[in-house]
């Protein structure tokens, strides 16, 4: 019961962003309180959305074996629910991660480019380290190895090369990181974007 009740069930605003997760126990008293609502899905991409009274008749009628019991009735876990009366998303900026770097650039080398495996790319400072050049999201770039090689230890004009783009900062989606080790339900990937290379990128990157 008590472990049941200490699953995580992911949180989304009133506009249907991802900005939480939270137990069962909570969830549950959520619903009671009517400060959120359960979204089902039928494996399809479609949901439905249910109030507390909506979602113990469910539960009554549903042959599923996660479910919690009180004294009187079993219902449900809820595996997502949507607060009703909170449309904010948590304030950050994207991190600056050689994975969002690669999401950024859609995997495509920025001097010539051709659109490569990750594998086969790296990340080039345009101004280089040693001519000053800052690692930020408007001084790295990526490039495939051999623009890379071609380009060295010169500016993109010294060795005769253009930029596809601009690089730029990327604005904020949303976005919850949640541990490897937590179990994620099917439901959520509609919601969800997993982290799996989040490391904050230093001056160590080449």
């Amino acid at each position: 019961m008590s472990f049941a009740l200490n699953q995580q069930v992911l949180v989304l605003n009133r506009l249907w962003q991802a900005v939480n997760v939270c137990s069962v126990r909570r969830a549950l008293t959520l619903l009671f309180e009517q400060h959120a609502e359960v979204v089902d899905g039928d494996g399809q991409g479609d949901f439905k959305t249910y109030d507390f009274r909506q979602w113990r008749h469910f539960s009554q009628n549903s042959h599923a074996d996660d479910t919690v019991g009180t004294i009187s009735f079993r219902i449900r876990i809820p595996r997502v629910i949507r607060l009703m009366g909170f449309d904010r998303l948590p304030k950050k900026e994207v991190k600056f991660t050689r994975h969002n770097i690669f999401e950024r650039d859609k995997n495509t080398c920025q001097y010539c480019g051709g659109v490569f495996d990750r594998k086969d790319l790296n990340l080039d400072h345009v101004i280089p380290r040693d001519r000053g050049g800052p690692t930020t999201w408007e001084n790295i770039v990526c490039s495939c190895i051999p623009c890379n090689t071609r380009k060295a230890n010169r500016t993109p004009a010294e060795a005769g090369m253009r930029l596809v783009r601009k690089p730029k900062r990327p604005k904020w989606r949303p976005f919850i990181q949640v541990n490897f080790g937590v179990p994620v339900h099917d439901s959520w990937k509609h919601f969800l974007d997993l982290a799996y290379w989040n490391v904050e990128l230093g001056e160590e990157v080449r």
